[in-house]
């Protein structure tokens, strides 16, 4: 049996009653999600991922399972089992489906089927429906045991020019789904051929800790604990420490941007996940260039933060950086525009779609130019303003959770063909 995820709902409370969302996104949003999840009433539900903190899928399915269980949605969430050569392998074909080259041996290939296959005998047969995600699960359907169930797998990666290699080997495995669902269209690979194909956005809950409204005095108490000092600005970069994340970059476009502005902070805050053990390469590194500079600050999840601090941080800091090479989505985007930020970006994969349209020009694609995007709003507090008041509205609109679980029932409901 795969692991169960019990996700306490005592951790975010609020959260869990779709009606706490109504002053937000309106009463019909509301009343929709509802009148899905009641016409979905005694379908049995499976989420499967490969880890239950972390990365992006895990905030989004501890956030989603609460709501989905307290409106009477039969849900639950699963974990797939893996050793330390199985996620190098995952953590290669997550590189390899954003364009990385891959050498893929017999070896490789042969360490991913086994432990799926594995994985997949341990699939109890009694839900109807799968949603799995990204390529540690992706053959788990081809393994598993015939029934009536559907299965669903979503993709949360930039796979627009995949490795080839890598995508000829996963692409059989994904075409047997019942579904495929990608963030956006630019990310669907242009020879798959599913019977049916969705795109949905990512979305935030703007009720969990990490969102919820915090008092100023709070969040400053927060980062002066932290050893910031108030009285200087602060730049900022939420992510894992992933090379497509751009760390080094980010630590570059501040030293840029130190040279006009010597008084200028950097904070580096990032989740480590058990499935990927490239963080923990980047977070030695990261560590030895913020040993040479006193006001540079490092955070993980294992030196005591957590959702409530990047909250405190991501409300703390007059600019926030997302420099992304490659990304999915970047939920860490719509979360500092969702708190009134300005935020400096790669132009990479989703990120593009949550920025208000005045603002796209603080897109950037190299170093320099996001050093000059940064001073320029460091020197212009009315236009750091406005920017994250347009950027908040967006997200309201468009990027808030009980939209996206209104997607992912309605798909539900198709496949089952309700």
């Amino acid at each position: 049996m795969l692991p169960k995820v019990t996700v306490g709902r005592h951790c975010c409370a609020q959260s869990t009653n779709p009606d706490n969302y109504r002053p937000l996104v309106g009463d019909a949003l509301v009343d929709e999600l509802k009148e899905l999840a009641r016409s979905l009433a005694g379908v049995r539900i499976c989420q499967i991922n490969a880890t239950a903190a972390g990365g992006g899928v895990a905030e989004l399915l501890g956030a989603e399972i609460p709501i989905l269980q307290a409106m009477g949605v039969n849900a639950d969430w699963r974990l797939i089992h893996g050793d330390a050569s199985f996620f190098e392998v995952t953590k290669a074909f997550h590189n390899a489906l954003q364009g990385a080259d891959l050498d893929l041996t017999e070896t490789i290939k042969q360490t991913y089927l086994d432990r799926d296959r594995a994985c997949a005998e341990m699939i109890e047969g009694c839900y109807d429906v799968y949603l799995v995600h990204d390529p540690q699960p992706a053959a788990l359907k081809h393994f598993a045991k015939a029934n009536k169930a559907r299965w669903i797998w979503r993709c949360h990666i930039d796979s627009s020019e995949p490795n080839p290699h890598v995508w000829s080997f996963l692409k059989p495995f994904i075409e047997e789904y019942d579904a495929v669902v990608f963030t956006m269209e630019e990310f669907r690979p242009p020879d798959l051929k599913a019977s049916r194909v969705v795109f949905i956005p990512p979305a935030i809950d703007p009720l969990s800790t990490k969102n919820m409204e915090l008092p100023e005095d709070v969040c400053k108490r927060a980062l002066a604990n932290a050893g910031v000092d108030l009285r200087r600005p602060l730049l900022l970069q939420v992510s894992r420490f992933d090379p497509w994340k751009d760390p080094l970059g980010v630590i570059n476009a501040y030293r840029l941007v130190k040279e006009k502005r010597p008084e200028v902070q950097l904070a580096l805050v990032g989740a480590m996940a058990g499935d990927d053990p490239e963080g923990w390469r980047m977070l030695e590194t990261i560590n030895t260039e913020s040993a040479k500079d006193t006001d540079m600050y490092v955070f993980t999840n294992l030196t005591g933060v957590g959702n409530m601090e990047v909250n405190a941080f991501q409300r703390g800091a007059d600019v926030i950086i997302q420099k992304s090479l490659r990304e999915g989505f970047g939920l860490v985007v719509s979360e500092a525009l969702w708190k009134g930020k300005p935020v400096v970006a790669g132009r990479a994969g989703g990120i593009p779609m949550q920025f208000p349209e005045a603002y796209q020009d603080y897109l950037v694609s190299d170093v320099e130019s996001c050093a000059v995007k940064v001073l320029e709003l460091l020197q212009n507090t009315e236009k750091r303003m406005s920017f994250g008041k347009a950027g908040q509205e967006k997200v309201r609109r468009r990027f808030l959770l009980p939209r996206l679980i209104r997607d992912e029932l309605k798909l539900v409901k198709a496949v089952l063909s309700l």
